[in-house]
């Protein structure tokens, strides 16, 4: 009698199945695991009903705590979608594979009546879809990304210039509430609803708060001396004239580094002025300059241009020219600027140089040496937040200026901190007034608002769309600005908050899900001080991360700190910044900072973000077709 034959076992088969036991055991442990996580937040939530964004975000968390690279080999080799995009619906993702799966290796398996379409990738997608739109408005032709202009001082006179930024593309403004003041943000606001208006072009407001920015201190004045700056193109020309303002009552309370320059004239004289009238003054090196009086900021200040550069002496003579008609004006009056300080000394510091950290009061000063070139006083700057120095360590880091200059702590005394520079270009580096101070490894001990932080919330509430808070960096910190916002009646008040420390890295996860479901929110990646936090290479990690988990949230992140930056500052074009803007359309928002080639950088930037949408949606290539 014959031998009955074996059915061949299909190898193929096999591999299927042992995926298929795999994935139903992982998404059973994913679920296990979510679920353990939410309780934690059930208080935050009416009758304990999380959202789909919360459950999702719960479920990716569950998920990446497992090391999936075999796995996903496994799936690829298979021919099956990867787990790589299951970012925004991560539950969707495997249930398809499951359902894939077994009609593959089952026969008589009986397929689910699920509508793909309502359980799939879509629904996770159209979540961040309507949770943009709540937060920035309606997309614009050009891509599925907005963009965002942080606001110079100008922006408050120069109708003209928000209304291009506007026609541009910008449909974010971000008012900085470090600089100006509200008479000056007030101005700015109206000038883009009038905008707004003109164009029928919708522009969300976000007004950020200071938060805790530590800052270098002021820094001995040289000659009293003020430097008027015109604007050339690469051949020299004139395009753009300088600005200062004349006022009759200085504050003596700002610091704002970016603010236009303000100098002190006679009442007489400021009640005198009016729009398109002449003052002519001889700068230090005895050339004749000319202000023409643009406009009325306020009842104290008058915002006036000077043609060309010029070296305005402090107490200097002006003279009110008659408006006669000819080339030489005949003065109607003379008087004299008031007195004013001299911009500040240099100190330029190199790698291996000594810098002392000093309390905010002292000014800083450049390095001295005696008659043979021996140091005797090493450089020294002070610091806005002085408590901060008595709870440094010795070899605890210290950055200054976005990372530019990087230190140690090499000793402590009365004095101060004694800091020895270990990262700076080799041409060295020049500290300047106003610029941020990090202690990243260094508890500071600080809470979450500062008075003046509490202050502006109430300007925010009644003016923005949006409000930031900076240096958020747990669930506590945000229960706080909740606390705020219910005490102001801005519950409906969208917040961004800002990941700009290591701590908010770590925390990221219990501030979405104690937040999502309660306020709209948003998430900006502050990459300056976060690559000062965690280092570069560091950062180029963790902004991925951070994309992923925000996507798992569907929260809308923008994308911040250097995005085209020579353009905007310099009208130069960097090759690396464009590779870095093209990255950088896989956030909901792209953040510019401001600089006199402003309107430049956002049409770059929409160029680059049309291209790319059409190559692109988060990670997940679009494979259009390529004109070669």
């Amino acid at each position: 009698m014959p031998a009955t034959k074996k059915p061949i076992q299909d190898p193929y088969e096999a591999i299927l199945k042992q995926l298929l036991v795999e994935l139903v055991e992982l998404r059973e442990t994913i679920e296990d695991l979510a679920n353990q996580r939410l309780q934690k937040y059930q208080s935050s939530y009416h009758a304990g009903l999380f959202s789909k964004s919360a459950r999702n975000l719960a479920h990716y968390l569950a998920m990446r705590q497992f090391d999936l690279r075999h796995l996903q080999d496994r799936l690829a080799q298979a021919g099956l979608s990867s787990l790589g995009r299951s970012e925004s619906s991560v539950l969707s993702t495997f249930d398809a594979l499951i359902e894939v799966l077994n009609r593959a290796t089952n026969k008589s398996y009986q397929p689910s009546a699920r509508n793909p379409s309502e359980s799939g990738f879509n629904r996770g997608q159209q979540l961040l879809e309507q949770h943009t739109i709540a937060l920035f408005g309606s997309f614009h032709d050009h891509s599925k990304a907005h963009v965002m202009v942080t606001l110079g001082t100008e922006a408050s006179w120069d109708y003209e210039l928000v209304s291009a930024l506007l026609e541009k593309g910008m449909t974010c403004a971000r008012i900085n509430c470090a600089h100006d003041d509200p008479v000056v943000w007030q101005k700015m606001i109206s000038n883009i609803r009038r905008a707004e208006t003109e164009l029928a072009s919708p522009c969300r407001i976000l007004m950020d708060l200071a938060g805790h920015k530590i800052r270098t201190g002021a820094i001995t004045p040289g000659p009293a001396v003020h430097r008027i700056k015109v604007k050339k193109d690469r051949t020299g020309k004139i395009i753009a004239p300088g600005y200062l303002i004349l006022t009759s009552q200085i504050d003596t309370t700002a610091g704002n580094a970016d603010a236009l320059f303000k100098v002190l004239i006679p009442e007489q004289l400021h009640k005198q002025l009016q729009p398109k009238m002449t003052l002519g003054f001889t700068d230090t090196r005895n050339r004749r300059r000319y202000f023409h009086v643009e406009q009325a900021l306020s009842e104290s200040d008058w915002l006036v241009s000077c043609p060309q550069t010029a070296y305005l002496a402090s107490g200097c003579a002006i003279q009110l020219l008659s408006p006669d008609g000819t080339d030489q004006h005949k003065p109607a009056g003379k008087f004299n600027v008031g007195q004013f300080p001299g911009e500040p000394l240099e100190i330029r510091v190199f790698k291996g140089d000594t810098v002392l950290l000093t309390a905010e009061h002292i000014l800083g000063k450049p390095a001295e040496h005696n008659a043979n070139g021996e140091l005797t006083h090493p450089a020294q700057i002070g610091c806005t937040l002085s408590s901060a120095i008595n709870k440094l360590k010795v070899g605890q880091p210290v950055w200054i200026d976005d990372g530019k200059l990087g230190a140690t702590v090499e000793a402590l005394s009365k004095k101060g901190a004694l800091l020895r520079i270990t990262h700076a270009k080799s041409s060295g580096v020049c500290i300047n007034p106003d610029k941020g101070i990090n202690f990243p490894e260094t508890d500071l001990g600080l809470p979450p608002l500062s008075q003046k932080d509490l202050v502006d919330l109430d300007f925010a509430c009644a003016h923005a769309d949006l409000v930031g808070f900076s240096f958020v960096e747990s669930q506590q910190d945000m229960e706080l600005l909740m606390d705020e916002l219910v005490k102001r009646n801005a519950v409906e008040m969208p917040i961004i908050a800002k990941i700009e420390t290591n701590l908010a890295v770590k925390n990221l996860p219990d501030i979405i899900l104690g937040t999502i479901g309660r306020y709209n929110l948003g998430i900006m990646i502050a990459r300056g001080d976060l690559a000062v936090e965690l280092g570069s290479a560091r950062l180029a990690e963790i902004q991925e991360e951070l994309l992923w988990l925000c996507e798992a949230a569907h929260v809308p992140v923008i994308w911040a700190t250097q995005v085209l930056e020579s353009i905007a500052k310099k009208g130069t074009r960097s090759r690396p910044e464009f590779t870095d803007a093209a990255m950088a359309v896989r956030a909901e928002c792209v953040m510019l900072n401001k600089g006199p080639y402003i309107l430049d950088a956002i049409e770059a930037l929409v160029n680059v973000m049309k291209r790319m949408h059409e190559h692109q949606r988060k990670k997940f290539s679009r494979l259009r077709a390529l004109q070669w």
